[in-house]
């Protein structure tokens, strides 16, 4: 999961909770003793999520059908394709606009961990969380990210397949998300 989904499945919390699911990504470390107790609580949680995708049978079986030699970076572009689904299947909620509101919010108030400070500007700038519904923008986030890993770009390599397994992948998240909710106890969306 990425940003999106982070913040569905901590929305329910309070705003350093949900603060602390979106920007764990760039924390490192188990000491979380500099953050607030609720941001800290939000970090581990998003970590919890992480484990629980990573882990989850349609996850497995996604990260299975990936091209050969590539299955090592499969999780990286999957995180941003259940964000597209969610963004693609909720982009006319209110609930999911108030959402993003919420989240632009947040991240505009508080400065960003130093991993994080130079995209989380540029996420809200260019209104990512909206945008995850466009199937192309999710596929040059997915490019992008692959551009500042070391060595060939893996993850553009990915994107054909992605393309080519997108109805296979939309099944594997509308039984993956009801999971996460559930497992997590977060307030249910429903999905159309």
């Amino acid at each position: 999961m990425n940003f999106l989904a982070h913040a569905w499945l901590a929305h329910h919390g309070s705003d350093d909770f949900l603060y602390g699911n979106l920007i764990a990504d760039g924390v490192k470390g188990s000491d979380l003793s500099a953050w607030p107790l609720s941001v800290a609580a939000g970090i581990r949680h998003h970590r919890r999520v992480d484990a629980l995708v990573d882990h989850h049978p349609r996850t497995l079986a996604a990260r299975g059908r990936a091209p050969e030699g590539l299955g090592r970076y499969a999780p990286i572009a999957l995180d941003l394709v259940w964000d597209h689904f969610l963004s693609r299947l909720l982009a006319d909620d209110t609930a999911q606009q108030a959402l993003i509101v919420r989240c632009y919010r947040l991240l505009d108030a508080q400065p960003a961990p130093a991993r994080l400070a130079a995209m989380v500007p540029v996420l809200v700038e260019q209104d990512w969380l909206n945008r995850y519904a466009d199937f192309g923008f999710t596929c040059r986030a997915i490019a992008g990210i692959g551009q500042r890993l070391s060595g060939p770009n893996r993850l553009a390599e990915l994107l054909p397949w992605l393309d080519a397994d997108y109805s296979s992948l939309e099944a594997d998240f509308r039984l993956l998300w009801p999971d996460m909710e559930q497992s997590l106890g977060a307030p249910g969306v429903r999905l159309p």
